[in-house]
């Protein structure tokens, strides 16, 4: 306590002002910061994805020709979260490995498939995709499940002096010396015109392969494969295309790549009973 005395007069005591809220005000402003800094540390840390949540599992991707699209479908199944309740809703992409903006869909936890719609590539070329799947629960999205695919739409050139083989009945002998030995190609015709094959994932296939120089890669024929030739989606890791030519008198026949074949004589037949276009 402050002491003061005027001239003349007895001494008048004035009171200090007390500390305490001074130290409350400090206290509460480092509690703030503290709080404040707990806080910022807690968002820049990475979040552990929550362990209580659906995953999807079984991701596969069936993918069909639409016009110059393709449509990839897309189907999964969810798994039963150890505690808590089961997802909201599914959340599918599907993309390719190019500029082109994913498509992104949502459906009901109820649904098991999806169909997504996406450029498809031009001929001579592969288009190289993924397809991913994620549960989501409220606003907490589960880890993702991708599964990569391809498609591929062969081409072909016709060749300045083309060599088939016409199927057609053959002429007798004096008949057929008065005919040309080929006519001119109009178009090489691939098929099929296009087909989905899977990753090669590790250069299996292309080991065994290697391994087994001699032996046939098909069990059925862009169906099924040996085990080391099989992808992610339950789809051969190499495809088999066979190769017909329109030739300018109307017929259509065969190239030599494409004889003694089984598979190329059925798609060949198939081929031949359509409309020329």
């Amino acid at each position: 306590m402050a002491r003061w005395q005027s001239p003349g007069e007895k001494v008048i005591e004035v009171p200090k002002p007390p500390r305490w809220p001074m130290f409350l005000l400090l206290l509460a402003l480092i509690g703030v910061s503290a709080a404040g800094l707990w806080i910022l540390r807690s968002r820049m840390r990475p979040r552990r994805p929550p362990t209580n949540l659906s995953t999807a599992v079984g991701v596969r991707s069936e993918i069909t020709p639409s016009g110059d699209s393709l449509d990839v479908i897309v189907s999964w199944r969810l798994t039963e979260p150890a505690t808590g309740p089961p997802a909201d809703s599914v959340r599918i992409e599907v993309g390719l490995g190019n500029a082109i903006e994913p498509r992104i869909d949502l459906r009901p936890n109820t649904r098991t498939a999806d169909t997504l719609r996406i450029p498809g590539p031009a001929a001579g070329q592969t288009a190289s995709g993924y397809s991913c799947v994620a549960a989501l629960h409220g606003t907490r999205l589960s880890r993702e499940t991708c599964t990569p695919w391809q498609y591929v739409r062969p081409t072909a050139l016709a060749p300045t002096a083309p060599v088939v083989v016409d199927t057609a009945p053959r002429a007798p002998a004096r008949k057929q010396a008065r005919t040309p030995a080929a006519a001119s190609v109009v178009r090489i015709v691939i098929q099929p015109e296009g087909q989905q094959v899977d990753p090669d994932l590790g250069g299996r296939c292309a080991a065994w392969q290697q391994r087994n120089p001699n032996r046939q890669v098909w069990i059925e024929v862009n169906q099924e494969a040996v085990p080391e030739c099989m992808g992610p989606n339950g789809r051969p890791t190499v495809a088999q295309f066979c190769a017909f030519a329109l030739l300018a008198d109307g017929r259509r026949v065969k190239t030599v790549t494409a004889t003694n074949n089984p598979y190329c004589d059925r798609l060949y037949q198939e081929w031949i009973r359509q409309r020329t276009t």
